[in-house]
């Protein structure tokens, strides 16, 4: 969703930025009269997985659905145009930065463009220094450079060190950029509806 979008508000000249932003005078009302409206909890948050993500993570304790996503394995249910998180396992990310380097590539450029995004991996930063893999041509030398690279251009490189850790990190960072977003369209109701 862009900037510029009102979503509904009755005064135009008033912009919201946010998804979690409501249609009518009667939401707003209803969210400024929640209790405790500024404490968002992690089951209130929807992570969305991707139709083509294969094992994916549990992302306990947020709900879970599937669906289509542009860019990424991951996202936030009404937040999908700012958040994108990849998945990569070890095999996975040798492959894209091996014969897959050029889709994935590509795929790096596109998540550019989230405010919150990351490609988290399933392994260790030793595990790709040590090279110690065995159905890959893919140097350390070649792990190492491509993915500083990428971290270089702007794209955070989490290397969890394994698929628990991977999950706890991705679900943390989902939630963080759910509450964050939420928050903000909390400051902005209190300006319009409060002010």
């Amino acid at each position: 969703m862009d900037g510029g979008n009102d979503n509904g508000n009755r005064n135009p000249s008033i912009k919201c930025t946010s998804d979690f932003c409501c249609k009518d005078a009667t939401s707003y009302r209803t969210i400024i009269n929640m209790k405790n409206p500024r404490d968002l909890k992690p089951e209130h948050v929807t992570a969305l997985i991707d139709t083509r993500e294969q094992l994916p993570w549990t992302l306990e304790p947020l709900k879970r659905e599937r669906a289509t996503l542009a860019t990424g394995d991951y996202s936030v249910k009404g937040l999908e145009s700012f958040v994108s998180i990849e998945r990569k396992s070890l095999s996975d990310y040798l492959g894209c930065i091996g014969q897959g380097r050029e889709r994935f590539e590509a795929e790096m450029q596109r998540i550019l463009a989230y405010e919150t995004r990351a490609v988290i991996v399933e392994a260790t930063w030793q595990q790709l220094e040590n090279g110690d893999w065995r159905r890959s041509k893919v140097t350390p030398q070649a792990v190492v450079g491509s993915t500083l690279g990428w971290i270089a251009k702007g794209v955070p490189i989490i290397l969890a060190g394994d698929r628990f850790t991977a999950d706890k990190f991705a679900t943390k960072i989902l939630f963080i950029a759910a509450r964050r977003r939420y928050r903000e369209t909390l400051n902005f109701l209190d300006n319009v509806v409060g002010g």
